[in-house]
């Protein structure tokens, strides 16, 4: 393999310049020429290629966001929109991808080499950790942080005007942002899509710690949640308790930027070093993960189709620590 190309696509995440970086780095090391994608797919259509190297990708890995910007593409999904982005790379001499990001992104992969027989492997860029095939994607634990550095200040604010604050953060069918926050930040309730909780059983909680001489609460809401987003969540219970002096806080895209985490540094170095090294080896479909300190890679068609599995204990947790 003489020429790849690296891509980022779905939603941004901190952590993804230390992978692209990598992932330039490693195929110089390998002396393999690599091109990096502007735009995702959308990018790949449009012939947008620019050449990498070492000093391409210097004073980068700090950085948040992605070097190589993202961008959905409807085009893609249709047989002429994928035909157009293999003649780009047929016409660049891409011999193989590295693809930077979530389902949709391993999903048009998937499709692509089967019509195309362009192999491609996958890095976990997301800040949900949705994805199976590794214990934590590109970016979660950035976001993590930097939503329980806000969930922190609401709670001073929250003491000082005994109020209850409904604060939601991202996680449109996981709850993996939500627990760690709700057991750092000292929630009293999380509300995520993978458990059953009712408006009630929240009404009935905060009604509980009224009586213990509770004064503030936060509550977290991941925003798949299928009793709703926090604003419906908090109208409802208002209602049920007026009394209550409540507030909705939605952190939002926030959660997306900034500069990542140490760890998220580490994990999109480790990963984007495998997924060059893993199109050299030949695989292809498949992506690169850690699981249990060791790297891992798993076929596509399982990160795509399976599902990663909320740890029961800490919805227990939360309900120990908030009495």
């Amino acid at each position: 393999m003489k020429r790849i190309a690296v891509f980022t696509s779905g939603g941004d995440s901190p952590g993804m310049n230390a992978a692209i970086r990598a992932v330039v780095r490693t195929a110089t090391y390998h002396g393999i020429e690599v091109y990096g994608i502007m735009r995702g797919y959308s990018g790949m259509i449009k012939g947008e290629f620019v050449r990498l190297d070492s000093a391409s990708v210097s004073n980068t890995v700090q950085k948040g966001g992605t070097i190589l910007k993202s961008a959905r593409s409807l085009k893609f999904m249709t047989k002429e929109g994928r035909q157009q982005a293999f003649d780009q790379l047929v016409n660049h001499g891409i011999e193989g991808l590295v693809a930077i990001g979530g389902n949709g992104t391993f999903t048009g992969a998937t499709i692509f080499e089967e019509e195309f027989g362009i192999p491609t492997v996958g890095a976990p860029g997301t800040i949900d950790n949705d994805l199976y095939g590794t214990d934590y994607t590109i970016g979660y634990d950035t976001a993590v942080n930097t939503a329980l550095d806000c969930i922190d200040k609401i709670r001073d604010t929250a003491d000082s005007h005994d109020r209850c604050f409904f604060v939601e953060v991202m996680g449109r069918d996981s709850g993996y942002i939500a627990i760690p926050c709700a057991i750092g930040g000292g929630a009293e309730i999380v509300m995520i899509p993978e458990t059953q909780m009712s408006t009630d059983v929240v009404v009935d909680t905060l009604q509980a710690g009224w009586k213990r001489s509770k004064t503030s609460f936060i509550v977290i809401v991941a925003e798949g949640d299928e009793e709703g987003n926090a604003t419906q969540v908090a109208a409802r219970v208002k209602e049920a308790i007026p009394q209550l002096d409540t507030r909705v806080t939605v952190i939002g895209h926030i959660q997306r930027g900034g500069s990542p985490t140490a760890a998220d540094r580490l994990l999109g170095s480790q990963i984007g070093i495998a997924a060059v090294e893993g199109l050299m080896n030949g695989m292809r479909n498949v992506m690169a993960g850690i699981i249990d300190k060791k790297l891992v890679y798993t076929p596509f068609v399982d990160t795509i189709n399976k599902k990663k599995l909320i740890n029961q204990s800490f919805m227990r947790m939360v309900e120990i620590l908030s009495v």
